[in-house]
């Protein structure tokens, strides 16, 4: 199957209904609302939420079906960010790692300025993470109990990024972890103790 991308129209009625159409048709498990409501859709289409200066979306598509769709983030920053949401029915069909591989070359080869790009996911969205490995992001940072949910609950966030360079040698730069001094003197600690 071959994925085509359309840039989101927000001036053409159509392509806005449609968005509208899709946030709200299926849910979003792992995202910040798994729900999404029509009149909350409409209002962040015409706030340029999924289109205007910093902002871009693009449909994801197979022949005339659309399968996805991807909204890349603070494309005025160094680092933008993205959020990726595919149909429940076309979820585990290795759509995902292939729209991620897409997004890296775009936003690379549009953007000079973009050194590198992150991502965020739940800590139990396995198949995102898998996709971010498999795209060669790096696993940069787990929030814990950071990723409130609707039923009360809060998860922890991971991060992922991927480097311009990595991206066009082909290689993997991992953090270093280990960059803590094994000490921390009584002076430091007492810096970030609490003012009685």
């Amino acid at each position: 199957m071959e994925l085509t991308y359309r840039r989101f129209d927000p001036a053409d009625a159509t392509d806005v209904d449609a968005l509208v159409g899709f946030l709200t048709s299926d849910t979003w498990p792992f995202h910040g609302q798994a729900v999404v409501d029509e009149e909350g859709t409409r209002q962040r289409v015409a706030g340029g939420d999924f289109d205007g200066d910093g902002t871009r979306t693009f449909w994801i598509g197979a022949g005339e079906e659309v399968l996805g769709l991807v909204r890349l983030m603070d494309l005025e920053d160094a680092t933008p960010l993205f959020d990726l949401r595919l149909r429940s029915r076309d979820r585990g069909r290795g759509v995902g790692s292939r729209a991620v591989t897409w997004l890296t070359a775009y936003l690379f080869d549009t953007f000079p300025h973009v050194t590198r790009i992150e991502g965020t996911t739940r800590q139990d969205n396995v198949a995102m993470r898998r996709v971010f490995r498999a795209c060669g992001y790096v696993k940069e940072a787990h929030y814990r109990q950071a990723w409130p949910t609707e039923d009360g609950t809060v998860c922890d966030a991971v991060g992922y990024a991927i480097l311009r360079r990595d991206w066009r040698t082909g290689t993997t730069t991992l953090p270093d972890w280990d960059d803590e001094p094994l000490r921390v003197s009584r002076a430091q600690a007492a810096r970030c103790r609490p003012a009685h």
